[in-house]
């Protein structure tokens, strides 16, 4: 069974130009005046919702100096989904590998401009695809990109959640929530942002380097976040009902959003790094993934697969079928996104030099034995 993918057809590594999001049935729910108008959204944060990064350099200030040093990554992604064992599929992925040609911008960067998301839909599909078409877009028109991008991905991030509200608001059928992990790949400049309890994990040597942190109720940052905001964690689920401390959507849910607030947040952390020839490959999944996967096991697993067949498609659909066969009960989704065009390459393990020592007595027994064979 084939799940929902924003960027084309199961398996597709952006082949296809995703669909406008303004037609079918959130045209009527979602005026064009909105998408051509420049994002803003002014970011109130909570002492939690802080900004992280793995490396020194700003992703947004550097995006000209990244795209002229000597390693520029060669991006070629593929993404799979699955119903699981599922009644319905409430997952979605995107994968553009060529970001701003398929969203008719002007090329900003000579390496690689690409954009990759996963969507783990909860209360039915409708928000995952809402976001799923509508994220990017949202980035893409922000007046602060590519000059900002860390800013416009966040700004994306809220102007989405608003949008899907006011869709809701005329069509109760699309009320439902979802969490948003997004990849952009600028020169050599990684960016993730991840609302909810998705996964970006990158293979630096075949070392796992986890990009993005589970936004659970039951972390103690989002647990401080949560009751300061008038909430409350039951059971490890938010006020007793969503086991995400952070997702787009859930507006028809009392208590969790609202015009001033509330303890669901829709705003995304971040995580940067500059990537260098090291970096092998990043896997981007849904917690259907990561329930049977930990991160090392599946940089571990996906860095096998590629180095048979160095086919990134095959990689994510060999990925579910393992989640499946260790039994995952969610539905599946997964990105894996390669920066080299060759395929991993075998790790040698240096023998450690072990210093070996006989004492006296056992050279003479040595000996002894030695002369012993003579006679």
């Amino acid at each position: 069974m084939e799940g929902s993918k924003c960027g084309g057809h199961n398996g597709s590594s952006s082949e296809s130009r995703p669909p406008n999001p303004l037609a079918g049935p959130y045209r009527q729910c979602f005026s064009s005046t909105h998408v051509a108008s420049p994002c803003r959204k002014i970011l109130v944060r909570h002492p939690s919702l802080v900004k992280m990064t793995t490396s020194d350099v700003s992703i947004g200030s550097a995006v000209s100096e990244h795209c002229e040093t000597e390693f520029i990554p060669i991006v070629r992604s593929g993404g799979w989904a699955d119903i699981g064992f599922r009644q319905s599929m409430e997952d979605a992925y995107i994968c553009v590998d060529n970001f701003s040609q398929e969203y008719g911008l002007k090329s900003f960067c000579e390496g690689p401009n690409a954009f990759y998301g996963v969507f783990d839909g909860h209360g039915g599909n409708h928000a995952a695809e809402f976001a799923c078409n509508h994220l990017p877009r949202f980035i893409m028109k922000d007046e602060d990109f590519p000059r900002e991008i860390e800013r416009a991905v966040a700004s994306a991030f809220l102007q989405t959640d608003t949008a899907l509200a006011e869709a809701c608001s005329m069509d109760n059928a699309l009320a439902s929530g979802t969490t948003a992990l997004a990849t952009l790949v600028v020169g050599r400049s990684l960016l993730v942002a991840n609302a909810g309890d998705c996964r970006a994990v990158l293979s630096r040597r075949g070392k796992a380097i986890e990009m993005s942190r589970d936004h659970k109720p039951i972390c103690i940052k989002e647990r401080e976040r949560i009751e300061a905001l008038g909430g409350y964690v039951y059971d490890g689920y938010l006020n007793g009902q969503l086991n995400v401390a952070r997702a787009l959507g859930d507006w028809h849910i009392e208590g969790m959003k609202s015009g001033e607030g509330g303890p669901l947040s829709a705003e995304p952390e971040l995580i940067s790094t500059s990537l260098t020839e090291e970096d092998e490959f990043l896997i981007m999944g849904c917690d259907g993934i990561w329930d049977v996967f930990r991160s090392q096991n599946a940089v571990d697993f996906a860095r096998r697969k590629l180095q048979e067949h160095n086919d990134p498609v095959m990689c994510c659909k060999e990925l579910i079928d393992e989640a499946l066969k260790r039994k995952s009960g969610d539905n599946l989704a997964v990105v894996v996104i390669c920066f080299h065009s060759k395929p991993p390459p075998n790790l040698v393990v240096p023998r450690p030099r072990v210093q070996r020592s006989i004492s006296a007595e056992g050279l003479r027994e040595l000996q002894g034995f030695l002369d012993s064979l003579g006679n």
